[in-house]
């Protein structure tokens, strides 16, 4: 473990955390070259597959998600069945139907649907959800409590009506969130576990590009995504001169992400009164890192550091070498000057642009 992370830990203890699977379907009308019908799914937010309605089959974008399609051929042909030819047409028809309803022509619509259901590890507590949204808009959800269908607008009422009354498309989705849900997550998770549960523990390092420039505490390597950066000052969570940056992805798979500590209210004095604390799911202990100038990484160099003898070296150095090439110049010409005494005496002048440069000029 490199000496910069003051830390107070570390162990890979695992605790409880939800599971989730989920769907994101869109649904569009009036896009040109953009597939009508696209599906997405994720297991505990990371993609294990993709189709639309332009593609052929279904594709699994995790090693294992193949695994799991060669293992249990049935299971593909029901995401093959929905992806390319159950879901699009309803989702067609459900557009025309909005668009009817909604008193709309034309133009551009999006329908889209996110469904699935999360699982409590510990608990065994099981969620499931199904909602909708229509143009950018919430349209309407489904409450697996009360079986029926909940909406804020107006527009949609009607919607709710008619899909309240569908008693076995309310059976359906019901078993499909909660119970199919569970099962193919499970499964999901059996054949990922090496992948998604995992958890790897980040490097991290103090940043700053100035002696002026906020202190940015950077976490790189981390699985899962679920984490959260913070800077403490005496174990409180400061929110003011603190900014928070995105997750993002880094090309192995972890993930990354900073938190920057502005320095302006900041005293010498109280600086070791500053920790930043990575914390990620699944592990119970924090990674605490302790604001020190002595550890804080940084390109800058102080002015008076900077190589200006090299500089007057190389101004000299170009100096001379013009001199040098005037008054070989001049000499030629001396050797082939006519005996005429004005012609000669011209010729011995320096033209205009074999003039020394003046060390201004080359600076």
């Amino acid at each position: 473990m490199r000496p910069l992370l003051l830390l107070i830990l570390i162990c890979h203890i695992s605790s409880p955390v939800k599971h989730s699977l989920k769907y994101f379907l869109t649904g569009s009308s009036g896009l040109p070259n953009f597939p009508e019908f696209v599906g997405v799914s994720f297991v505990d937010d990371v993609v294990v597959g993709s189709c639309d309605s332009d593609k052929t089959t279904p594709e699994a974008t995790q090693d294992w998600m193949i695994k799991l399609f060669k293992h249990n051929p049935q299971l593909f042909e029901i995401y093959d069945q929905m992806c390319l030819l159950i879901l699009p047409n309803l989702f067609k028809v459900t557009i025309f139907t909005l668009t009817r309803r909604l008193n709309q022509s034309g133009g551009v619509h999006v329908l889209q649907n996110m469904n699935g259901c999360e699982w409590d590890d510990e608990t065994g507590e099981m969620t499931g959800f199904n909602q909708y949204s229509y143009d950018g808009e919430d349209l309407i959800s489904f409450d697996p409590k009360t079986l029926t269908w909940v909406t804020q607008k107006s527009q949609a009422f009607s919607t709710k009506l008619n899909w309240d009354a569908d008693k076995a498309r309310i059976k359906q989705i019901e078993y499909d969130v909660i119970q199919m849900c569970n099962e193919r997550l499970k499964t999901h998770l059996a054949y990922g576990e090496r992948s998604l549960l995992r958890t790897d523990l980040p490097s991290v390092s103090l940043l700053q590009k100035t002696p002026s420039s906020p202190v940015s505490c950077h976490a790189t390597g981390f699985y899962p995504e679920r984490a959260t950066l913070s800077w403490r000052k005496d174990g409180e969570e400061l929110h003011e001169d603190v900014e928070l940056g995105e997750i993002l992805p880094n090309h192995d798979g972890s993930f990354q992400m900073s938190a920057e500590l502005k320095l302006s209210s900041v005293t010498p004095e109280d600086w070791s009164r500053f920790t930043c604390v990575f914390q990620l799911s699944g592990v119970k202990e924090d990674i605490v890192t302790k604001l020190d100038k002595a550890h804080i990484r940084t390109n800058w160099v102080p002015p008076s550091e900077f190589p200006t003898g090299a500089v007057v070296g190389v101004v000299v150095g170009l100096l001379l070498l013009t001199l040098c090439i005037c008054g070989l110049l001049m000499w030629r010409r001396n050797r082939t000057a006519p005996d005429d005494n004005s012609e000669a005496s011209e010729n011995l002048n320096p033209r205009p642009d074999c003039q020394s440069p003046s060390l201004s000029s080359l600076m």
